[in-house]
């Protein structure tokens, strides 16, 4: 069926597999979602200062 050297080649191929899949599992459900609303609530600051900037000048 399988020699040695073939079987240690599976067992990294899968091991780089599954590595992959729950590194891509992470990223979607806690890194990209985290990203991106930080940069929402800061561009939304952003926008709160340019309103109270204009409100003070003019």
């Amino acid at each position: 069926m399988f020699e040695f050297d073939q079987y240690l080649g599976f067992l990294a191929f899968l091991t780089i597999l599954t590595i992959g899949f729950w590194l891509m599992i992470f990223l979607l459900t806690f890194v990209i979602p985290y990203w991106i609303g930080g940069s929402l609530i800061e561009r939304l600051k952003e926008i709160r200062e340019e309103k109270k900037a204009k409100r003070m000048q003019g």
